[in-house]
């Protein structure tokens, strides 16, 4: 009688796993990208829509008292009769105040530095007694001074805040931004952003009618 020859388990055939259930994935988690963009895409249209420009953002100073801000002038910039342009002497002289805050190497600044220029020539601007000052801001005194050499300065007033200290206290996080100052001493309106002519006509003429 012949024994069995026993068979090797390598050579046994391996058992069919049993198919796994495919998992079921919830329906908020494949939802919530959609409802993500949805909402992002209607509120683009709500501001497209409504007319507004985002580069005028509320500031919490708005009302406020604007800082008293002192800062040296920038050396070597002189006005037209030859006389040094003063720097920012943080008194509260009755005059309102249009306070630019500029840097030479701010691409932004260059794009509305012809407004400044204008505005500073506008008879309207000037009846108003408007005084237009310059925060310069983290920039290099002689760099600021060929800027505004270059391209001409409209600002009755140039303050240097070399270390940007200054500009924390009127809250500015970039460059150009644009504050009106009443008469009295508040901020009256506040432009993020380069200056434009509908941010002028909208914006700041309207604020500056009515400060008078």
């Amino acid at each position: 009688m012949s024994e069995a020859t026993p068979t090797s388990p390598e050579a046994s055939p391996a058992p069919t796993p049993a198919p796994s259930a495919p998992r079921r994935r919830r329906p908020l988690l494949v939802a919530l990208p959609l409802l993500v963009f949805g909402g992002l895409a209607g509120l683009f249209l709500t501001q497209l829509l409504s007319g507004h420009d985002p580069a005028q953002i509320p500031s919490a100073l708005i009302g406020q008292a604007a800082p008293a801000t002192a800062l040296p002038p920038l050396a070597g910039l002189r006005s037209p009769d030859g006389q040094p342009v003063p720097g920012l002497g943080g008194e509260r002289d009755g005059v309102p105040r249009l306070v630019n805050v500029f840097a030479s190497w701010c691409a932004p600044c260059r794009e509305e530095h012809p407004m400044l220029l204008a505005l500073a020539r506008d008879p309207k601007v000037q009846a108003s007694g408007l005084r237009i000052e310059g925060l310069n801001y983290k920039d290099k005194p002689d760099q600021a001074l060929g800027f505004l050499s270059a391209l001409g300065n409209p600002y009755a007033r140039v303050g240097t805040d070399e270390r940007g200290t200054a500009a924390i206290d009127w809250g500015v996080y970039g460059v150009p931004e644009t504050f009106l100052v009443g008469a009295d001493g508040r901020i009256l309106w506040k432009q993020t952003g380069p200056l434009n002519e509908r941010a002028i006509r909208e914006g700041l003429m309207p604020a500056l009618a009515g400060a008078r």
